[in-house]
């Protein structure tokens, strides 16, 4: 089912949380929000869900205006980052919980839940762990545990907020290739928050990148890290130098050197380039190396451009390169962004 956001406001006391979000969430995507803190991400996410109203604005599920259901109607599956899990119950019960509450028509008998709990522990890979409490699972499993009980009322949406950030690396870096592996069985919408910009990237088929309230790039995770939209993406997604430059006539004058720009106007800019797309040339910005440190295949170094006095970092693979503080050396862009200088 996809979900259509419409002109979308929310204010708590003189905060600004939503400013008038429009997006569509398209029927079987993994979405990441992915923002600062405070850039709207988990407000958007609550009202979606129906946990937080908005002042204005509309959501829809498929062709159905869910904007005043309530939660229960909307059924949507939230999994939190504490993961929220039952202490006093095993994780069978856990798992149960939401299809043991059900009243009326909607009641499950009880080997219809059995079977659900037991398919959904397969599922997430937990098999032989029912009679377990949260107490005795570690924090990877009690994850799967809150993703498996919000699946199991059969949700039409799956929502999940930071659900990794309480997990150290390793754990973490585990449960994204299992969850994309999950999402793919699954085939259900999916709209996941983080501030985690490597967990976007990896995971998410599209990421809707918040700041103040306001998306400022919807796009794949190639794009958005290819070809940020604005200054703030640039520097929020990855790493970026940024450079004072003059543009006129088709070209950048940046630091002495030339370089192509396929937009009108003229007038201060500023250019933005990754490290790995500074590249070392026979001819090109004159610069002095300052430092250098490696990580694993990689090797950073930091050089100072001669006609700006300003610093640049660079990201080199580190097999058979050397270099010392003070060497000599000439840098150039092989990719860039350039926006006005004032943004």
């Amino acid at each position: 089912m996809g979900i259509r956001i419409q002109h979308l406001h929310k204010r708590f006391d003189q905060f600004a949380a939503l400013d008038g979000i429009d997006l569509d969430i398209q029927q079987g995507e993994l979405l990441a929000l992915l923002g600062p803190s405070g850039s709207g991400k988990t407000t958007l996410l609550r009202i979606i869900a129906g946990l937080e109203s908005a002042d204005g604005g509309q959501v829809f599920f498929g062709n159905e205006d869910a904007t005043r259901m309530s939660v229960q109607s909307r059924r949507v599956g939230f999994v939190f980052q504490h993961y929220a899990l039952f202490k006093h119950m095993t994780v069978f019960d856990n798992i149960a919980f939401g299809l043991r509450v059900r009243r009326g028509e909607a009641r499950w008998p009880k080997q219809r839940i059995a079977d659900r709990v037991h398919e959904l522990l397969s599922l997430v890979q937990l098999q032989g762990l029912e009679k377990r409490y949260p107490a005795q699972l570690s924090g990877g499993q009690r994850q799967r545990v809150a993703l498996a009980r919000a699946l199991a009322i059969e949700p039409r949406v799956l929502l999940l907020d930071e659900p990794f950030g309480a997990l150290d690396a390793q754990v973490r870096r585990e449960l994204r290739r299992w969850l994309r592996e999950l999402h793919e069985r699954t085939g259900l919408t999916t709209v996941f928050v983080t501030h985690d910009q490597e967990e976007a990237l990896e995971l998410a088929d599209r990421v809707a990148i918040l700041n103040r309230g306001r998306i400022e790039q919807l796009d794949s995770p190639a794009a958005v890290y290819d070809r940020p939209a604005s200054p703030f993406v640039y520097g929020f997604v990855g790493e970026v130098n940024r450079l004072p430059g003059r543009a006129g006539g088709g070209q950048i004058e940046v630091a002495g050197q030339h370089l192509p720009w396929q937009a009108d106007g003229e007038g201060d800019v500023a250019l933005y380039v990754r490290p790995e797309d500074i590249t070392l040339e026979t001819a090109g910005w004159p610069a002095t190396v300052v430092s250098t440190q490696r990580s694993g295949a990689r090797l950073r170094l930091r050089a100072r451009l001669d006609a700006l006095a300003e610093e640049v970092e660079v990201d080199l693979p580190a097999a058979g390169a050397a270099f010392q503080a003070g060497q000599p050396l000439h840098l150039a862009a092989r990719r860039y962004g350039v926006f006005p200088a004032e943004a």
